[in-house]
């Protein structure tokens, strides 16, 4: 089994680049995965693990072994995986995969799909709690409108905490996204403060997707003129605006609920 001791190594410098350069993840397509948990997921998932990282100080070569019989295994010194790692809890051991396409094209809806769209994300924060309740719903899709950063960067990967690999996720600019649930029949219901009406006077039972904007900004407006309908949460305080993954979350379990789950 290979070994890699020192860090100037030219494969873990350029696991470093994976890590802090998203021109480097679109290059080489490809992404470090960083948990036990995460791993198992992205393999459920789907994704495609090329390489295993571990710290035999931390898990065992056999536990590593179990996870993936196609992916190269490595065994790393304790220095690389410090370099490597964002986390001390991570359990030792880290993946390299393939990403996957993000085109709308490739979603597999059901007949009564419940999408989740959000507009140009920017926090991973964010971006990761939506993934979480994503997948507490167990929604059909997530779908990033006119995405502001890569969905591989290791902080989206961390927050979603795997959820990453657990959603559907297709990305596009507004206009492709609108065109796409217009020719499949989906109504879009647009979180907005214009002329906007409460979200639970509205029928989710029916294919639907739940979009939601930036806590600054909100929607554009070419969301809100061709919205099915825009619809408000209503707030009683001094403020009009609340963090983007509690609104979808408010939206997304009103939709569940509507349809008896």
């Amino acid at each position: 089994m290979k070994q890699i001791t020192s860090a100037q190594n030219p494969f873990i410098k350029s696991l470093v680049l994976l890590q802090e350069k998203a021109k480097a993840r679109k290059q080489s397509g490809t992404f470090l995965i960083e948990g036990l948990r995460e791993i198992t997921l992205a393999i459920k998932g789907g994704y495609i693990v090329e390489t295993i990282l571990f710290l035999p100080e931390l898990i065992s070569e056999t536990e590593a072994k179990k996870l993936s019989t196609n992916a190269e295994l490595i065994e790393i010194s304790k220095e690389i995986y410090q370099k490597l790692a964002y986390r001390d809890t991570t359990e030792g051991i880290l993946a390299v995969a393939k990403t996957k396409s993000t085109q709308l094209s490739d979603l597999k809806l059901s007949q009564n799909p419940l999408i989740l769209i959000a507009e140009a994300p920017e926090k991973p924060g964010n971006i990761g709690a939506l993934l979480r309740t994503s997948d507490a719903a167990n929604l059909d899709a997530v779908i990033i409108a006119n995405p502001k950063s890569d969905l591989y960067n290791p902080n989206i990967v961390r927050s979603s905490v795997g959820c990453l690999f657990t959603n559907q996720i297709a990305t596009g600019t507004t206009t492709e996204i609108i065109e796409f649930l217009k020719q499949r029949k989906i109504n879009f219901y647009c979180a907005t403060l214009q002329n906007s009406t409460s979200y639970h006077t509205q029928d989710f039972t029916k294919p639907t997707a739940l979009v939601v904007g930036t806590e600054a900004t909100g929607l554009t407006q070419e969301w809100r003129d061709h919205a099915t309908q825009n619809i408000i949460i209503p707030m009683q305080g001094e403020i009009d605006s609340m963090n983007v993954s509690v609104a979808a979350a408010i939206l997304i379990f009103e939709a569940k609920r509507q349809r008896g789950f």
